[in-house]
């Protein structure tokens, strides 16, 4: 990778961090701006999933649009569209107003992920595509660290400055993109692109299909990792009495341990032992931390269930996605299409469940996760029985998926 892509490269590790500081600083304060309005654990989890529907819906139009006009262009309406709805959510003085944010921040927002993993399709070559996919999930997972922490120390002070601040970081990094990054060249501009949406029918059909265990797998880990996320500043209030500092301080460290677990553990563990035999036991470690964290009292109890609930689930998205590409027979990137496809129901799915039972009782989004993952658990003993020791493609193989990966994220 020569210097010039290199700074560009970085231009667009900045402007991540931005959009998922943004999008984690509201984790840990938006129970206390919900209920703020009056509002339930319902409206919480309808308010969370709200997101996750509309990023469903319109990223894949997205990266066909970043196909027929440019990639700069429809970053910039990803990251301009996240500064106006943080700077929307911070207006709100009623519940629709946090609706009509939230429902904003999904279409708009959604623009930027498809869009920034095009450009780096268009400016490395396959050797170095690998490593530039990685620094912008190095850039998710900065944010995600450094948002919960910085969200709920502001929002102890006053719960819409966090959004005040995520706006005027967007608009930071806007003119960074506008004034700097320059518009990739690529062989030609594909103006005829088939405009893309969700791929429903074929989502049906992978199911039944003999892969289908496995899409559900990618399902059921962000449903239980959203279903804890959904409702978890709520209940600490609740429970505990914490506030927005207490919470955000716990999700910056859930953010921490996740990304040295993802970035650390999860390649050797699952060289060592298959995808399969972690998958197994990041789903009955889920179901367990589930447990655990009812029986927590104290805020060091509270870390450690918490913490030992995040190193589980933390592993079980990599080894998911990791076999899905390798027992695929249907091409890497419809693959992976896919895949995104389940993992975005989970993000919506989790949150809204999570949020009707809490309204039932407080401890049910736990226990009810508990036993959700128990039984994924009890699925993958007997659907990946005898797939342990398959296995994994030679080096070349796994070089290409790297390549057919990033085309996939853009579709997808």
């Amino acid at each position: 990778m020569d210097k010039e892509n290199r700074r560009y490269i970085y231009i667009l590790f900045f402007t991540l961090i931005v959009v998922m500081m943004g999008f984690g600083m509201i984790i840990p304060i938006m129970p206390y701006y919900v209920t703020s309005f009056g509002a339930s654990g319902s409206a919480l989890g309808a308010l969370m999933a709200t997101y996750g529907l509309l990023q469903f819906l319109f990223a894949p139009l997205w990266g066909s649009l970043s196909d027929r006009y440019g990639r700069k262009p429809i970053l910039m309406v990803g990251i301009l569209g996240n500064a106006v709805a943080q700077l929307f959510f911070g207006l709100s003085t009623d519940l629709w107003m946090l609706f009509a944010a939230r429902a904003l921040s999904g279409v708009l927002s959604s623009a930027t992920l498809p869009s920034a993993l095009a450009y780096i399709g268009d400016t490395t070559s396959e050797k170095d595509r690998g490593g530039g996919m990685g620094i912008i999930g190095a850039a998710m997972g900065v944010g995600m660290v450094i948002g919960p922490g910085l969200g709920g120390w502001l929002g102890g002070k006053s719960l819409s400055t966090p959004f005040f601040l995520a706006a005027a970081l967007s608009l930071l990094a806007l003119a960074l993109v506008f004034f700097i990054l320059p518009e990739p060249p690529r062989a030609h501009v594909e103006q005829t692109a088939k405009l893309r949406g969700p791929q429903i029918k074929a989502m049906l059909g992978a199911l039944a299909g003999p892969m289908g265990v496995l899409f559900f797998m990618a399902f059921l880990l962000t449903f239980g990792l959203t279903n804890f996320e959904g409702v978890f500043g709520l209940y600490s209030a609740e429970r505990y009495g914490y506030g927005p500092e207490q919470v955000g301080g716990i999700l910056m460290v859930v953010g921490l341990l996740s990304a040295v677990v993802q970035g650390g553990l999860t390649g050797p563990l699952t060289r060592r032992f298959g995808e399969v035999t972690i998958i197994r036991i990041s789903l009955i470690g889920s179901a367990i931390g589930f447990a655990l964290m009812i029986q927590a009292n104290t805020l060091l109890q509270v870390l450690l269930t918490v913490s030992f609930f995040v190193i589980s689930n933390a592993m079980l998205n990599p080894s998911v996605t990791s076999l899905i590409s390798r027992r695929t027979l249907s091409g890497q990137g419809i693959t992976m299409g896919l895949t995104n496809s389940f993992l975005s129901l989970g993000r919506i799915a989790g949150p809204l469940w999570a949020g009707f039972v809490f309204d039932q009782n407080m401890n049910m989004p736990y226990w009810t996760g508990a036993v959700i993952m128990l039984a994924g658990f009890g699925i993958s003993l007997v659907s990946l029985r005898g797939q342990e020791s398959m296995p994994a493609r030679q080096a070349t193989g796994d070089k290409e998926t790297t390549g057919e990966l990033a085309s996939h994220e853009i579709d997808a």
